[in-house]
């Protein structure tokens, strides 16, 4: 697979990560009917999450248990959706049917995947419903989009106001991945790489195939 693991230097090994959140993607008249089934199945509600202005995108989310959280997202019609690889990544994603789009790394600061990667993190920010601008910083959906088991990297810039914070009673336990291993390691590149959850199974294409959850009313896997 096509994963841009080879850079010119090694991420820091200091470089904190954690998982953050796994992302579904569906088009737009989709959105309100994938986010209401996957709710339902998983026993939670979701909250309108708003506007991705840069990236021609909205979501609702979903809280979890330790910090992590589920995104559905939709492509607007919108430029910036033909823009923006992000907006790329998820309308070609609707395209094919739509389903998981890729999972998210958090790290405390984006600069050491900068220097490896040999480019500048892009800078986003959601308008929440409330008027709550959230901010952050990311990199590496292009690799999400060249090998879509590779996740990408994000750094939020607006403290305690993560989409998680709220926690909930539903936990992500388990993450379904097609893929290369060795390529995997080598893109995180850290000692703190968020693997515990990941399965690997073998798939037709590449990338999340299901997550598997804890939930009160017992376990839920979502294809």
């Amino acid at each position: 697979m096509g994963a841009r693991a080879d850079g010119p230097r090694a991420i820091d090994k200091m470089t904190a990560m954690r998982l953050d959140h796994v992302s579904y993607a569906c088009a737009p008249g989709e959105l309100a009917e994938v986010v209401q089934r996957i709710g339902s199945d998983l026993g939670a509600a979701f909250v309108d999450g708003g506007l991705h202005p840069s990236f021609g995108t909205r979501n609702f989310i979903l809280p979890l248990a330790d910090g992590v959280y589920v995104e559905v997202v939709a492509a607007l019609d919108h430029p910036a959706a033909d823009k923006a690889p992000f907006g790329q990544a998820v309308r070609r994603r609707a395209s094919e049917g739509g389903g998981w789009l890729g999972w998210v790394v958090s790290v405390d600061s984006m600069a050491p995947i900068e220097r490896r990667l040999g480019r500048a993190s892009v800078t986003g920010h959601r308008v929440r419903p409330d008027g709550t601008d959230l901010c952050w910083r990311q990199i590496g959906v292009l690799d999400l989009l060249e090998d879509p088991q590779l996740p990408y990297f994000i750094e939020w810039e607006s403290g305690d106001r993560h989409p998680a914070t709220a926690g909930g009673t539903v936990a992500l336990e388990s993450i379904e991945l097609n893929g290369d291993a060795a390529v995997l390691g080598a893109w995180l590149d850290s000692d703190d790489a968020p693997l515990s959850r990941i399965t690997w199974v073998e798939d037709e294409e590449p990338g999340i195939v299901a997550c598997g959850f804890q939930t009160p009313r017992g376990f839920v896997r979502i294809d």
